[in-house]
């Protein structure tokens, strides 16, 4: 099924439930896609958003109410942190399993393995091939320090 298909379900489900927050959550998701294909098209005429610009969406929205939590919680405003807490359990459902420590080094390792990297130049090669096997997995941000380490 797919990831559009998904949200739409546990839309109707919400609804049914009358879970106001889950269902709040989940129209925010829905029209952030809808921006994105509103955003994509061109003169010739609709186009749509496959799963991978889904999860892209998935992972930005996780990250802005990461950030959320932090600057809330730093304000002491412990109820909305929580309510953005809430919102990133609702999201996360749809990404796929985040690889753990061990996991995204052998990942790491493996990349530069295959693309037989040896300097710093094939940093972005090494990038590009993580992004292609493990997208919506892992942190790129924090990814890529480690990379640029392993690689000096």
């Amino acid at each position: 099924m797919e990831l559009r298909d998904r949200v739409n379900q546990a839309l109707k489900q919400a609804m049914r439930d009358k879970d106001t927050s889950r269902l709040a959550t989940l129209r925010l998701i829905n029209a952030a896609i809808k921006d994105q294909e509103i955003a994509g098209r061109s003169a010739d005429g609709a186009t749509t958003v496959g799963d991978p610009e889904i999860m892209a969406i998935l992972a930005k929205m996780t990250k802005q109410r990461n950030e959320s939590v932090r600057a809330y919680e730093e304000g002491g405003r412990l109820d909305l942190a929580e309510r953005e807490r809430a919102e990133i359990e609702v999201i996360e459902e749809f990404l796929p399993r985040q690889l753990d420590e061990n996991e995204v080094t052998a990942a790491i390792d493996k990349a530069i393995t295959d693309v037989g990297a040896n300097s710093i130049r094939d940093m972005g090669k090494i990038m590009g091939k993580l992004k292609e096997r493990h997208s919506g997995q892992m942190d790129f941000g924090a990814v890529g320090p480690q990379v640029k380490a392993r690689l000096a």
